[in-house]
Formats: C-alpha cells, sequence, structure tokens
C-alpha cells in the first residue's frame, strides 16, 4: 500500500464521520463499527461545545442546535488538536463560515464571544510580572497598569443577562452599548463588572498611551466631552480606578524606569 492510497484511505475515513449523509462509507468497513467513531466523534465534540456556550445552547432547539454543530464538524477547518480549544474553533466558525438562519437570534455571535471570554481566561496561563508595579502607587499621578487577565469589551447587546425567557431573537439591540470588563481575580475566578463608556474610554486610553497617568487621561477625556465642569470627570475618572484596582483588574502603577523603557523609540 502506498503512501498517497493511505492518505486517501485516511481522508475517506475522517470524511465520513465528519459528514455521514454525503460521504460514503468504505466498503471494507462494517456500519456497525463505523457507527462506534461516528458517535464518538460527533458527542465529544457537540459535548465540548455545548458545555463552552450553554447560554447559547438555550436559545436553540436540539434540532438546529445539532445541525449547526455537524455542519461545524464539516466546513471549519481546526488549527488546533487540543480539546480545550474546540470553544476557539467554534467561535471562528460561528464568527466567519456560519450562515445565520432564522433561528439564530441577533444577539448570537456577541454571546458566544462573551462566553468564551469566560471560558478563555478561566484556563489562561498567563502571569504577570509584578515585580516592577507600585500595588500601592498613586493611580492619578502614576502610571496605571491594567492586569493582562482583564478584557474590556463592548457589546451591542446586554450579554451578561441574556437568558432563554429574557430576549427573544426578533429583537432590536438597545440605543446604548454595554460595557464590561471580564477579568480573573486575585483567587483565580472569572468575574465581570459592567462600566459605564467613559471608563471603557479610559482604559483604552492606557493600552494605547502607557505613558498618561491617570490625571492626564482624565484631563483628555473631559476635553474631548467638552465638558462644562472637568472636575467632575476628574473626579469621576479616580473613584472608576479606584474601584478598578480594588476588584484586581488595575494592578497599581508602573515604576518610571520601566515606563521609559517600554516607550524608547527603537534605533
Amino acid at each position: 500500500m502506498t503512501q498517497e492510497s493511505f492518505k486517501d484511505i485516511q481522508q475517506q475515513f475522517s470524511g465520513h464521520i465528519r459528514d455521514p449523509e454525503h460521504v460514503a462509507l468504505r466498503d471494507d468497513v462494517e456500519d456497525r463499527r463505523m457507527n462506534i467513531y461516528r458517535e464518538l466523534f460527533y458527542n465529544n465534540i457537540e459535548g465540548f461545545v455545548s458545555s463552552a456556550f450553554p447560554v447559547l445552547r438555550k436559545f436553540y432547539s436540539d434540532e438546529d442546535w445539532h445541525a449547526m454543530v455537524r455542519n461545524f464538524m464539516i466546513q471549519h477547518k481546526a488549527h488546533s488538536p487540543y480539546f480545550l480549544e474546540i470553544s476557539q474553533e467554534f467561535l471562528q466558525y460561528f464568527q466567519n463560515q456560519h450562515v445565520m438562519r432564522d433561528c439564530d437570534p441577533s444577539f448570537a455571535i456577541e454571546l458566544s464571544h462573551y462566553e468564551w471570554v469566560e471560558l478563555a481566561l478561566t484556563v489562561a496561563d498567563e502571569t504577570t510580572d509584578l515585580s516592577n508595579i507600585d500595588s500601592n502607587g498613586d493611580l492619578m499621578q502614576g502610571h496605571p497598569v491594567i492586569s493582562t487577565l482583564a478584557w474590556n469589551l463592548s457589546y451591542q447587546w446586554p450579554v451578561h443577562q441574556l437568558s432563554a425567557g429574557s430576549y427573544q431573537g426578533d429583537e432590536s439591540a438597545p440605543e446604548q452599548a454595554t460595557h464590561i470588563v471580564v477579568y480573573r481575580d486575585r483567587q483565580d475566578k472569572v468575574r465581570f463588572v459592567i462600566i459605564n463608556q467613559v471608563t471603557a474610554v479610559l482604559l483604552n486610553l492606557f493600552d494605547e498611551q502607557p505613558e498618561l497617568t491617570g490625571q492626564q487621561a482624565c484631563e483628555m477625556i473631559a476635553e474631548q466631552m467638552q465638558h462644562p465642569n472637568p472636575e467632575v470627570v476628574i473626579q469621576g475618572g479616580r473613584q472608576a480606578l479606584e474601584d478598578l484596582q480594588g476588584k484586581g483588574v488595575l494592578l497599581g502603577t508602573r515604576c518610571n524606569s520601566v515606563l521609559l523603557q517600554s516607550i524608547a523609540p527603537v534605533e
């Protein structure tokens, strides 16, 4: 048997497992035995997807859900062999390959992303070097540092409130976007905190311009808002930063020597 013919057998074998309705079973394989592989593969993948997206699953009938999972197996070319990353592969399929149907809620893509974020932060193995961070630093005069295990997210839908009994698929998104920081706290528990648009912009500024102090960032926002009383914005920003630090979203302030090194021009 040549290597090429063996590859052909493998492709037909796996193709039938993924799409048994359209890829024929080999003549030399007993259907009863092949059914063990078909059920094993499908049940494992469907189980991982359902457990990763439990809220999303509740919006679908069994028929519609299983049709989508089957299509995921047929269409999506996974880039990771790990079961733990099936949820990320499904999210990529859902965002880029899935053709929306009448049974798909309008918020389905955002909800799936929100549920994936929770799992991704749960299993993330990132660690933060705290040796160059002053946990007691002045957030207004210093340069606030955001935890790498805190994600600043914005959605059209209130994804944290969605449930099968609260929203229907034909509803329109609210006028106001939902801003959420999903983070893993010091006890390795994944939590979320709802923030307003100003706080979301504030966190984005620290990501984009790490050289900013808390005071400077708040002043920039007050200027952009053309607020008649900038001090109100500054005090609100101070309170928001202190609250986020208490939750572990902000780790403290960056030491000046590290900041200068991080923004030094590349020669």
